[in-house]
């Protein structure tokens, strides 16, 4: 496949799947033995199959959630995505009940493509700034100038 054809995969798989909630597109995108290199909440299995829990629980927790492409840079076999995501939290989130706060935090993506199909995943969200924005986590005290 073409870098040009790598980065129409990775917005294929924005917005549809996390978009537009179209859980099925992860098993016409992603091989059944996916490697998920992201560190997934306990419970959800690195593969496939995992990738497809941890977006059904991000869509119930977040009922109007958007992700925004900000930049897409391809090389070789492998497409990176730096990524907005935005969200009111208006269901359970791992245990966090909602808060109906809304939500904004960075996320870069990178996926590693054989053929016309993502083969492994690295996911990085921010984690602690999403935590910190539901209150699940103080934010960091600022140092006296």
């Amino acid at each position: 496949m073409s870098i040009a054809e790598n980065k129409a995969i990775f917005h294929q798989f924005v917005d549809e799947v996390m978009n537009r909630r179209k859980i099925s597109t992860i098993d016409e995108l992603m091989v059944p033995d996916l490697v998920e290199h992201e560190q997934l909440p306990p419970g959800i299995p690195m593969n496939r199959e995992g990738v497809k829990l941890l977006f059904s629980m991000y869509h119930s927790a977040f009922s109007d959630i958007q992700v925004t492409i900000e930049d897409v840079i391809a090389e070789g076999d492998k497409v990176v995505g730096r990524l907005t995501v935005c969200g009111t939290h208006t269901g359970n989130l791992a245990g966090i009940p909602p808060t109906g706060k809304r939500v904004t935090f960075p996320l870069i993506d990178i996926f590693r493509m054989v053929g016309d199909t993502i083969v492994e995943h690295w996911g990085f969200p921010d984690q602690l700034g999403l935590l910190q924005q539901l209150g699940v986590i103080p934010p960091l005290p600022v140092p006296p100038s």
